[in-house]
């Protein structure tokens, strides 16, 4: 497609046979270059329609790409459509892309002469003998290390999706820009599919379906502070439930810790330095206190509260535990960010010896609580960073703790090397919803630091003073976060065990109000969720609106039912189940 010679970074696929070029199609670090380049197709088309805009940053994401930019006027859906016309023309121009190298001081003065603030400010951040990459395509000039395509006219297919605000370079001390999202594909076939998946994602969208349902709402008097409605208190605890009564068997113990703790607290445990910026603080008698934004310190003080003996150990204390962190207002969204969630954490202390078993424990769990809700999941092993602590015996026996509980389970895993926490390395588990994105939610976090910090000690058999291991593990992450998925993954159809309402009974007539009666009484006593809809309207009405709540069950109940002790089923994903009784009725769901 391109006559020139190729440029050193990008990526060339001339010549490749359609087989071939379907493989490298696949491949995670094309596509990126591919998102990379539509980036700059998306910009340049900009500054043709709209040249007073001054560009801000343009990367490509896990699926596609944005731009950032800063333009008096708000950008429209009239005018995502412009830009697309004119990113085909673009397209179709077939445009070379060209690497261009600068010192520190011309790339300045180039930004500069072209009115480009925010080009100018990223140079100025790097370090002075830093060389300077531009890419141009045509007329159009972006300041980027790369890497692309070699040439526009690879781009077959592509399309705006959204508009969105976001603070120069994430601080919302800064000023707001416009974040223009899209996607783009080698295929046409290719775009047609994701766009009819992102169309779905929308009907699934948890917002929509938990005010529907009777689950959540938001409220401007606290931004990112959700309300949980009767329903989603009910799905809540259906959720912690089921994983306390899992635990029971592998002897956690439930503990709940203050939600406001000192100033000195999070001193020791290195939050105030590393995390202040995210807490929220208030004086009390003078001094500053703080609302957690996490467990650990709390559970730290519980295991400290007394003395402990190798015999205490592994000591398992589990909590949902209410954390608040200030995350910006333009990162809220529903409630998968969010400033007030509840965190499934547990904290494990045990000893050297113990830790690989604690961590098959944890994986066994992880696994077993998954597989209810059907979730496939994958793992990832993040390694030691390099702003790690701790020495070099310690993170080998732990890495070495987390890959031998990994393969004694058998289980496929990628290796993040450097990417685990400063204060141990970790497993993260990445479930994928009926959508095939993927969450990450439960983890495995082996911790040396805060052990360290707050001079944790147990006697060991030796009769000596040991320093025990910490265990950070989540399995929900959070329960916002995880029933915004599970909202999704179901779009509001939950199953029976979860659903907020189990069984909703229709009565035909008020001739049956009594049989009714004596049937939400029956249901509450065997621990069913029921509710009776007495409205006065046509049978069939009843039925649809239950079927839009999304109720699994649904009895009609007319006097040939109340005379025969009986029930007429209706399954929400089944239809008529025809007629029996109410026991036959537990029978079949228990």
């Amino acid at each position: 497609m391109c006559e020139n010679k190729q440029t050193d970074d990008s990526l060339e696929v001339k010549g490749a046979s359609q087989a071939e070029i379907d493989k490298i199609h696949d491949d995670a670090e094309y596509m990126q270059h591919f998102w990379h380049t539509t980036s700059h197709i998306l910009a340049q088309a900009v500054k043709r329609l709209y040249p007073e805009t001054k560009l801000a940053i343009g990367p490509s994401i896990k699926n596609g790409f944005y731009y950032d930019l800063d333009r008096e006027e708000k950008f429209t859906d009239e005018d995502l459509a412009k830009l697309e016309k004119e990113m085909k023309q673009i397209v179709k121009q077939n445009y070379r892309l060209e690497r261009i190298e600068m010192s520190r001081e011309e790339a300045i003065k180039y930004w500069q002469d072209r009115n480009e603030p925010y080009k100018v400010e990223l140079i100025q951040d790097m370090p002075e003998d830093t060389l300077i990459t531009f890419y141009k395509q045509g007329e159009f000039v972006d300041l980027c290390r790369g890497g692309h395509l070699d040439c526009t006219g690879r781009i077959k297919a592509f399309k705006l999706t959204s508009i969105a605000g976001a603070y120069w370079r994430g601080d919302e001390k800064n000023k707001m820009l416009t974040r223009i999202y899209g996607i783009s594909f080698p295929k046409k076939e290719t775009l047609k599919a994701y766009l009819q998946k992102l169309e779905e994602a929308k009907q699934r969208d948890h917002r929509r379906i938990g005010r529907e349902m009777n689950i959540f709402m938001t409220s401007d008097m606290g931004p990112g502070f959700p309300f949980w409605l009767p329903n989603g208190v009910k799905i809540k605890e259906c959720l912690k439930q089921l994983l306390i009564d899992n635990q029971k068997r592998m002897h956690y113990q439930q503990i709940e810790t203050p939600i406001i703790l000192s100033r000195q607290l999070w001193e020791t445990s290195g939050h105030w330095a590393h995390y202040q910026e995210k807490m929220y603080t208030t004086e009390i008698d003078g001094e500053t206190f703080a609302v957690k934004p996490m467990n650990c310190p709390g559970g730290v003080l519980v295991y400290r509260s007394q003395p402990r003996s190798y015999r205490d150990l592994p000591l398992r204390l589990s909590e949902f535990g209410h954390c608040h962190r200030h995350e910006q207002s333009g990162e809220l969204h529903g409630l998968m960010r969010v400033r007030s969630f509840t965190q499934d954490d547990a904290h494990i202390f045990m000893t050297a010896e113990q830790a690989e078993a604690e961590l098959e424990n944890v994986i066994s769990l992880i696994d077993r609580i998954y597989k209810r809700f059907g979730f496939k999941y994958h793992v990832e092993l993040s390694t030691r960073p390099e702003d790690s602590m701790g020495s070099d015996k310690d993170w080998e026996l732990a890495t070495n703790a987390l890959e031998s509980a990994l393969k004694k389970r058998h289980m496929e895993y990628v290796v993040n090397p450097g990417d685990g926490a400063f204060y141990g390395p970790k497993i993260d588990f990445h479930i994928e919803d009926a959508l095939g994105r993927e969450w990450q939610c439960g983890t495995a976090q082996i911790d040396f630091q805060l052990p360290e910090r707050f001079q944790l000690e147990y006697i060991g058999s030796d009769n000596e003073k040991h320093r025990p291991i910490m265990l950070h593990r989540a399995i929900y992450g959070s329960l916002e976060r995880f029933i915004a998925v599970l909202i999704e993954h179901y779009a509001g159809k939950f199953p029976y065990w979860l659903a907020p309402e189990q069984v909703r009974i229709l009565p035909i007539s008020e001739k049956v109000a009594d049989y009714a009666h004596e049937l939400e009484s029956a249901l509450f006593d065997a621990d069913v969720r029921v509710q009776v809809d007495w409205r006065n309207e046509k049978i069939g009405y009843k039925i649809r609106q239950a079927q839009l709540d999304h109720v699994p069950y649904m009895f009609v109940v007319g006097e040939k039912e109340a005379n025969n002790k009986q029930v007429a089923v209706r399954s929400r994903d089944e239809g008529d189940k025809g007629v029996m009784s109410l026991e036959d009725f537990l029978a079949s769901v228990k």
